[in-house]
């Protein structure tokens, strides 16, 4: 589409139009750029597809160009948010190179939104091998360490044995949170919230209405705390 308009924004805004999405998409950079891993072994891979083909540990993650600049869009949609949600999607490849766009991040960590952490249900074989929960939000904060979130959303049942074999055999596995860490969690102003999240069907996804409730409740529970905060203020 970028090759027929020659123009990327556009692009995105008639492939959102094609598609029948709902709501609005805006790419978070304003021209087209290039993803590339720096890969422990000392390769540099280039590209969604191949970075995760390389089966490798990514030692660093960068755009070309890599200063790049933002959609205005982008800001002003982050700037008027009431709630602001990271994942679910591929940790290195789809959720980290949104934050690599210059000020981005900070727009997120200024934004007066609720901002909220959802947590994958499965590693991804290829891109993050042997990762739980805390390294997901680690690295996370590794790329954006001014974005603090109010709540992390984790899925809290296990998966059917079939499908732990299913994914298994593929490299996969599925990503937990023992409830004694949310303590821990909790020091650095996280609350973890801890719900059955789990589609009915033969593959390990998200159920789309029920991750939604819980986010929805996440948001209502931060705007109760706003008006308590103030209404505390006003009586002082």
């Amino acid at each position: 589409m970028t090759g027929v308009t020659n123009d990327f924004v556009e692009a995105v805004r008639l492939s959102s139009e094609v598609l029948a999405s709902k709501g609005h998409i805006f790419p978070a950079a304003l021209n087209d750029v290039r993803l590339v891993a720096e890969m422990d072994d000392g390769r540099e891979v280039h590209g969604e597809t191949q970075i995760t083909a390389a089966r490798g540990r990514i030692r660093r993650l960068r755009l070309v160009p890599e200063h790049c600049l933002p959609l205005p869009e982008a800001l002003a949609a982050i700037q008027a948010a009431d709630v602001i949600t990271i994942g679910p999607g591929s940790l290195y490849t789809s959720i980290i190179p949104n934050l690599l766009v210059g000020s981005v991040p900070q727009a997120i960590a200024d934004s007066h939104a609720t901002k909220i952490f959802i947590a994958n249900l499965m590693t991804q074989p290829g891109e993050t091998d042997g990762y739980g929960f805390r390294e997901h939000i680690d690295t996370v904060k590794e790329y954006a360490p001014q974005i603090r979130f109010d709540y992390a959303i984790v899925n809290d049942r296990g998966i059917s044995a079939d499908q732990l074999t299913r994914y298994h055999a593929d490299g996969a596995d599925q990503i937990l949170l023992d409830r004694t860490e949310d303590a821990t969690l909790a020091r650095n102003g996280v609350e973890i919230v801890h719900a059955d999240l789990l589609d009915e069907g033969e593959m390990v996804r998200h159920d789309s209405a029920r991750l939604a409730r819980v986010v929805i409740a996440c948001a209502a529970s931060a705007r109760s705390r706003q008006l308590a905060d103030a209404e505390l203020l006003s009586a002082n």
